[in-house]
């Protein structure tokens, strides 16, 4: 799958962006009609550590799924937005099976 992925107000490393691909990769084993998805990184001034926000949209077909995290690191942030997409991804797959 390919993912787009965006920092806004700053400059993402490599590295965490191969981090980002393969977890967004994982997707892939739940649900495979994803057509593609993007994924935004932001990092807030305040005096708060969770500061970074990781908000990722993977379209499908006739529908798109949107998941915003608050976290201290983006590697948290992805976790938890991939362990969001799963239960929905799942979720619209059975949903897709009941009507057939």
């Amino acid at each position: 799958m390919k993912v787009n992925t965006q920092s806004v107000n700053f400059n993402a490393d490599q590295k965490l962006i191969v981090f980002i691909q393969k977890r967004m990769d994982k997707l892939d084993m739940y649900y495979d009609k994803v057509i593609k998805s993007e994924v935004y990184l932001k990092v807030e001034n305040m005096s708060e550590k969770e500061n970074k926000i990781f908000e990722a949209r993977v379209s499908v077909p006739g529908d798109s799924f949107i998941v915003k995290k608050q976290c201290k690191s983006f590697e948290e942030g992805a976790d938890m937005a991939v362990a969001s997409l799963e239960r929905q991804l799942k979720k619209r797959k059975e949903k897709l099976r009941a009507h057939l």
